[in-house]
């Protein structure tokens, strides 16, 4: 069974074996499958300018000729050179054509194959994982360790440095989708253009929930104190295809929020006032939620759930198939705290 993982992903990726040229990558995190695709194309191209050298296939078309994938993996290219095939799985089936392919694979042509979240018994993964000429490479959400060095790594090119505090609010609100944390990171450091170091208020003016999901109505109603509204609107998300590390990470960041908020709060800000001036601007429409926060929650017990959160995230991660029960049950229990009102 070729199916890669840890360090192993990583050696591969960084020089693909040329025996295992049908390489299929799959997983929740959308952004890290475009990101890892993108570089195994370039790697495989003599020439990535040249628009003969890279087929772009729909694996949803695929499946009506599956030996499609077979003659373009095949064909000798006009002018010589390597080759790739791009392919976008989609919901119809084209696992004939990569079996095909996989029993007889190209010298001189790699096929991505770029998937959702599928199943172990997927057809598909299972080709894949079974052919000694393929590969399947799951690509999950970033555990610290990746936003860590993610974080690092596109710094450095800004030659900057961060604070400890910035760094820890930043890391909880990155993880969810490889390319968007890497572009919301970007983002901050063009920001931050100028100085020698990132600050927390840097973070917070600048950075964005990476997610980019429509969570607000979860979190308020769990930092409010409705555990009802939590468990329906959960569920919604659920259905609609959230991934629940999601949900986490925008309560980590209106944790924080909060959190920062309280403190102003006990040092003599009225609440309207600290949530009105705070960093992200919070919506007209979450200010009631936030004021019941604020009167429900003080900055200890906000520090407790932001660890809280981090443990529900770290978890999430961990344990992918009980991700959602671990993140509807933090949520729970911050709706039941919050309507305990201190």
């Amino acid at each position: 069974m070729v199916a890669l993982r840890g360090k192993d992903v990583t050696s591969f990726l960084a020089r693909p074996d040329p025996a295992r040229p049908i390489i299929l990558l799959y997983g929740p995190d959308a952004g890290l499958v475009r990101e890892r695709a993108d570089a195994l194309i370039a790697s495989a191209l003599d020439d990535p300018n040249d628009p003969f050298a890279l087929v772009r296939l729909d694996g949803d078309e695929l499946a009506s000729e599956p030996s499609r994938l077979v003659d373009e993996a095949n064909s000798i290219p006009m002018f010589g050179g390597r080759r790739a095939i791009r392919v976008r799985a989609g919901s119809r089936s084209f696992v004939a054509g990569v079996e095909t392919l996989a029993a007889s694979p190209p010298r001189e042509c790699r096929v991505v194959i770029e998937a959702g979240d599928i199943k172990p018994d997927n057809a598909l993964r299972k080709a894949c994982e079974k052919a000694p000429s393929a590969v399947a490479i799951g690509c999950y959400p970033d555990a610290e360790a990746d936003l860590a060095r993610l974080i690092d790594d596109e710094l450095r090119h800004s030659n900057l440095q961060i604070g400890r505090d910035a760094r820890a609010v930043l890391m909880t609100l990155l993880g969810g989708d490889r390319q968007a944390s890497r572009n919301e990171v970007r983002k901050l450091a063009l920001y931050a253009h100028g100085q020698s170091e990132i600050t927390l208020d840097d973070v917070m003016a600048c950075v964005s929930d990476a997610s980019d999901l429509k969570l607000d109505v979860i979190v308020d109603a769990a930092f409010s104190g409705k555990p009802a509204v939590v468990e329906s609107e959960f569920a919604k998300a659920m259905v609609a295809g959230t991934y629940p590390g999601q949900i986490i990470l925008a309560a980590q960041r209106h944790a924080a929020f909060l959190h920062k908020t309280s403190l102003a709060v006990e040092a003599g800000a009225a609440a309207a006032t600290a949530l009105d001036s705070g960093f992200p601007r919070l919506h007209f429409s979450r200010k009631a939620a936030s004021e019941t926060a604020l009167r429900n929650l003080g900055a200890p017990r906000l520090a407790q759930i932001i660890d809280q959160l981090a443990t529900a995230a770290l978890e999430t991660r961990r344990q992918a198939t009980l991700g959602a029960a671990i993140a509807q049950r933090t949520l729970l229990s911050i709706a039941v705290s919050a309507r305990r009102r201190n």
